[in-house]
Formats: C-alpha cells, sequence, structure tokens
C-alpha cells in the first residue's frame, strides 16, 4: 500500500512467511526470477523512489544469502531496499574521514542471513542498520535479536522513528525522516563512539 511503513514486520510474523526487500531494478528483477521457484510464500517489497541501477544485471539471486558491497574493518552498516544506496554513499563520506565501513546488503531479511551478520560483527564490533521502515518490527529488530543472542554489541537504528508514512515526493519523505547518507554517517560516528566507550 501507499506509503507503506510497517509491512516487513506484519509479513515477517507470519510462520513461514519469506521476506524480501530488493535495492535497485536488477535486484528486483532477479529476485523475481528466484521466487518463481521458490517453495513457499514470499513477500517481495519494492517502492516508488528512483535509485541508481547498480547490481549487476547478469546476477544470480539467492534468498536468504546476504550480499557482500564493500568490505570493511570498522563498522557494519546492514542495510535493505532503497537504504542499501545512500549506504554505498556514506561509506564514500566515511572513507574520505579514515573510517573503514563493512556494508552489507540485507535482501532477504526472512530468512535473515545469521552467519554473515555474526562474522561481520565479529570483525567491527559494531552495527548500524539501515531501512526505509518503522524502527520497530524492522530489519533493525532482527539484527538485534541475532546479536542479543550470539554478540551483544552496540548498534545505531536509520529507520523512522514510530511514525506513520505521510504525502510527498519520496525524496522529500527520505530526508524528513533521516533516511539518507548523511544519517548513516552521523549513526556509523555515534556507534564507533559506544564501541570505543565499551572497550
Amino acid at each position: 500500500t501507499h506509503q507503506i511503513l510497517e509491512d516487513i514486520g506484519l509479513m515477517k510474523m507470519l510462520p513461514g512467511m519469506t521476506v524480501i526487500n530488493t535495492c535497485d531494478y536488477n535486484q528486483t528483477k532477479a529476485a523475481t526470477v528466484a521466487i518463481a521457484e521458490y517453495d513457499g510464500p514470499v513477500y517481495l517489497r519494492f517502492g516508488r523512489p528512483v535509485v541508481p541501477i547498480f547490481t549487476d544485471p547478469d546476477q544470480k539471486f539467492e534468498i536468504g544469502k546476504a550480499w557482500m558491497v564493500n568490505e570493511g574493518a570498522d563498522v557494519s552498516i546492514f542495510a535493505t531496499g532503497h537504504l542499501v544506496w545512500q549506504a554505498i554513499l556514506a561509506g564514500e563520506i566515511l572513507a574520505e574521514q579514515g573510517i573503514d565501513a563493512e556494508i552489507i546488503n540485507i535482501h532477504t531479511i526472512k530468512p535473515l542471513d545469521e552467519e554473515a551478520i555474526l562474522k561481520s560483527v565479529a570483525k567491527t564490533g559494531c552495527v548500524v542498520t539501515a531501512e526505509e521502515h518503522n524502527r520497530l518490527g524492522g530489519l533493525g529488530d532482527s539484527v538485534a535479536q541475532v546479536l542479543a543472542v550470539h554478540n551483544p554489541s552496540p548498534q545505531e537504528y536509520v529507520a523512522v522513528n514510530d511514525s506513520f508514512g505521510e504525502s510527498g515526493t519520496p525524496e522529500q519523505l527520505m530526508t524528513k525522516y533521516g533516511l539518507d547518507a548523511e544519517h548513516i554517517v552521523a549513526a556509523v560516528k555515534k556507534v564507533i563512539e559506544r564501541k570505543n566507550k565499551k572497550g
């Protein structure tokens, strides 16, 4: 539906449901092919914003397998959907400031690639999750559950803070809710500060 920010949470709570949130046209096309061959219910989420097409047109989409966008050592940025591109932009800004960000595209929120998350956080020691969704019930919650059980670590969220969606252009709304590279950069700095205090 229009401007929904609760759908990931609603759908991932359904037993046996697979939840996919792709980052660009090419990945959406590849995911659609994979879903057609998949046995079971799948929710594929995609939205209206025009985002750059930056993934391989001939990619093979693996349901439940995260995609490493950029390896890094200082912080893990787990992004989904339209926020993957913003995470890439944030990574470029952070690199100029001497911060080495690992960026991972979590295109499948359920089942979650726990192995990829834990491997990354074991290396970096801190996490930022980025999503175009309510902070409650989305990707950030799923990642936090994994970390709480296996490797409690400082985590910051770039998401909508318990609000309904509103009318406006996608760009206006992304800016209003802080779903952009600038806010990802700020969250990274905050979480690294927390990590350093902890360590």
